[in-house]
């Protein structure tokens, strides 16, 4: 299969990648292409999620890469970036729904689980058998997670009983599993567990109206007696410094998939603005819209450079907090310039569907938000540079 270089790729980060990890990655471009983005615009319109995408994007591959159970080969965090960018670029939903069933659910199981539970639930995950959900945050708790937690586990003989709510979960109207994080009544630590949908006082509510990645499923959930073995309690998960462990992974991801919505934006305004004719002439010839988009691909060329080398140091074990933290607070900051360049570049169709630049800058405003605000980021990072907490 040809891999074809992205043109949005104006420094050819794509050369890093090893020959299986192009040949993946045109599968996945191909898939993509043919299966995913012609419903994408329907389904965003509808705020309503394509289930067969679940099975198609698991015979592509892309909820296995990164564990040791399910990788059909050697990959780097370079490739698995790639991957989620490829995904935005299409579409940030979807790309969203990988990022929860794969960095998220899956992470938290891989990151924290028990050699039992990482080999009992991330194959049939892999295969797409079982869709998971990640119930961190809360309608009272977002940003102060670590403290502010409001859901209790607690312990009684085998089991483990669950009260609280969540809010904002995607995929959790219809997956299987959720991982719900909740502080012990015994010694106020955050605990992981993974818990069936279909357990009695587990509740799940779409979230309606929402204006940004309208393909995710998100949901308030909420949590009445839930009784869960203590055979699904994560092992490894002790406290909220296990559950930032996973939060460090899929941090970076978002970053990558920020720089794939921004590629995705400009992809369409430099097609449009190609065909466009105005005054006789196509609008590209114009100063102003070179203007607009080349500023669009220096910002997508300078994000590039970071998630790659953050991506790097994951795979060299150097990547910290504080850098992957910067990568989504700097990606996401340059995306909402970008999307919005693109936007202008298409005058009034900047707003219509069909064009799908309208798709890309409502679904930035979600990125921008999501796993660690751009506040909570710049804290994390401030306290690294200067070695002073500024956290309330």
């Amino acid at each position: 299969m040809t891999f074809e270089p992205l043109a949005s790729d104006f420094y050819g980060y794509e050369n890093l990648l090893t020959d299986q990890e192009r040949e993946a990655l045109a599968r996945l471009r191909d898939y993509l292409a043919a299966e995913v983005k012609p419903i994408v615009n329907e389904h965003w319109e509808k705020a309503t999620f394509p289930h067969q995408i679940v099975k198609g994007l698991a015979d592509q591959g892309v909820y296995s890469f990164a564990w040791e159970e399910t990788k059909p080969f050697e990959n780097s965090a370079v490739f698995r970036g790639f991957v989620a960018l490829e995904l935005a670029r299409v579409d940030a939903s979807v790309a969203t729904l990988v990022g929860v069933q794969n960095g998220l659910a899956m992470g938290a199981i891989s990151v924290t689980g028990s050699p039992e539970q990482r080999a009992e639930w991330l194959p049939r995950m892999a295969r797409g058998e079982v869709v998971g959900a990640f119930g961190l945050t809360e309608p009272q708790s977002g940003s102060d997670s670590a403290q502010g937690l409001r859901t209790i586990a607690t312990r009684d003989g085998d089991e483990w009983v669950l009260n609280g709510s969540k809010r904002w979960i995607g995929n959790a109207t219809f997956g299987d599993i959720t991982v719900i994080w909740a502080k012990d009544a015994a010694d106020g630590q955050v605990k992981g567990f993974i818990v069936p949908t279909d357990t009695p006082g587990y509740t799940a509510t779409k979230i309606e109206g929402k204006q940004s990645l309208r393909i995710v499923q998100n949901a308030d959930i909420t949590l009445e007696d839930v009784r869960v073995p203590e055979s699904l309690r994560l092992q490894n998960a002790n406290s909220f410094r296990d559950t930032a462990k996973v939060l460090r992974l899929t941090r970076a991801e978002v970053a990558w998939a920020s720089v794939g919505n921004s590629v995705g934006a400009y992809e369409a305004a430099l097609h449009y603005t190609k065909e466009r004719v105005q005054f006789g002439k196509p609008i590209a010839s114009h100063q102003l819209i070179q203007d607009l988009l080349v500023k669009s691909i220096g910002n997508i060329t300078a994000s590039l450079g970071m998630v790659v080398r953050v991506s790097q140091m994951l795979d060299e074990g150097t990547q910290r907090d504080e850098h992957s933290a910067l990568a989504k607070a700097y990606t996401t900051a340059r995306m909402r310039e970008t999307v919005a360049w693109c936007r202008e570049a298409l005058g009034g169709n900047g707003i219509v569907l069909e064009y799908d630049v309208a798709r890309h800058f409502a679904d930035a405003e979600a990125l921008y938000s999501y796993e660690g605000t751009r506040e909570m980021n710049t804290l994390i990072v401030g306290r690294s540079i200067t070695g002073l907490a500024a956290f309330v």
